[in-house]
């Protein structure tokens, strides 16, 4: 098992505001390279665990070696399912939750994945490659207009008419099936802006990623169903790379009865993160804490 190269995001942050501590027993909703469950679960022991969900199997795969001599336990799930693993662990309430919404750089290494530009391996970009449908079958079905309007809402790409007429125009004499294949056309599409080291199509992967995820839909069921597994006074962090993201989580932290809104603005990388990590540099940290009842 390769060793994981992902940099965890706002490291500090998190544990700051998790404030972990010996025999605490936290969750990391988005175990990816193991980062952040490394650095809580040394801090909780002795006697502490942390339980670390992820959707992709090859995380998961990954931590149960990389992770062996901590106490981790690292758990095929999607977050939004936390009441259920639980349940099944025999917890009743835990201490504190951090969610990082971000795609780990394990995953964009992967080519067969899909979710790097470059990659002639098949346009997939699903987590769990057991659940839903590849990108590269949403893009031969979708019409015209529903897959614009894809693309403009969670990509926020203005230029979505025009991806999503070259698409139709593309599939009528061949299909789009990897993801060099479709950055191209992408490209072919986008100017690319002066001094902007971004992909051009970055938002572009980033709307059908969520799409074929339905990450939206998990992040509305995870915001609704977590505060009722945490204990009076447990934390729970997200991070958002995405403002329809961050305005869920600013909603459910500012609006919910249960939880107590910690952070008035969203906490971003500084600049010395943002330049060793460019991946950071949209990420957007809120934190609330569950009311004393």
């Amino acid at each position: 098992m390769s060793t994981p190269i992902h940099i965890p995001v706002l490291l500090d942050e998190v544990l700051d505001w998790l404030m972990p501590q010996s025999g605490q027993v936290l969750v990391d909703g988005t175990l990816g390279g193991g980062g952040h469950a490394s650095r809580l679960a040394e801090r909780l022991q002795p006697g502490g665990l942390v339980v670390a969900l992820d959707r992709d199997p090859q995380a998961v795969a990954a931590a149960e070696q990389n992770l062996a001599s901590l106490p981790v336990k690292p758990i095929c799930a999607n977050f939004c399912d936390l009441p259920e693993v639980l349940a099944e662990l025999r917890l009743e309430a835990i201490d504190g939750v951090v969610l990082d919404l971000g795609l780990s750089s394990d995953q964009l290494a992967d080519r067969e994945r899909g979710f790097s530009f470059d990659s002639d391996g098949p346009l997939d970009l699903r987590f769990d490659p057991t659940q839903g449908e590849p990108a590269w079958r949403l893009l031969r079905t979708l019409r015209e207009e529903p897959l614009a309007n894809l693309i403009y809402q969670y990509g926020e790409e203005r230029f979505s008419r025009r991806i999503a007429r070259r698409i139709v125009e593309r599939r009528r004499t061949a299909s789009l099936q990897t993801s060099a294949q479709l950055a191209d056309l992408v490209r072919s599409c986008v100017p690319r802006s002066r001094g902007h080291s971004i992909d051009s199509a970055t938002r572009t992967f980033q709307a059908l990623r969520i799409a074929v995820n339905d990450e939206l839909k998990s992040l509305e069921l995870a915001l609704q169903r977590i505060p009722d597994c945490l204990k009076p006074g447990g934390r729970f962090v997200v991070i958002s790379f995405h403002s329809l993201e961050d305005r869920l989580v600013k909603h459910a932290f500012r609006q919910d009865a249960r939880l107590q809104n910690l952070t008035k603005k969203p906490l971003r990388p500084s600049d010395r993160e943002a330049a060793a990590n460019p991946r950071s540099r949209s990420a957007r940290l809120r934190a609330a804490q569950r009311i004393c009842e």
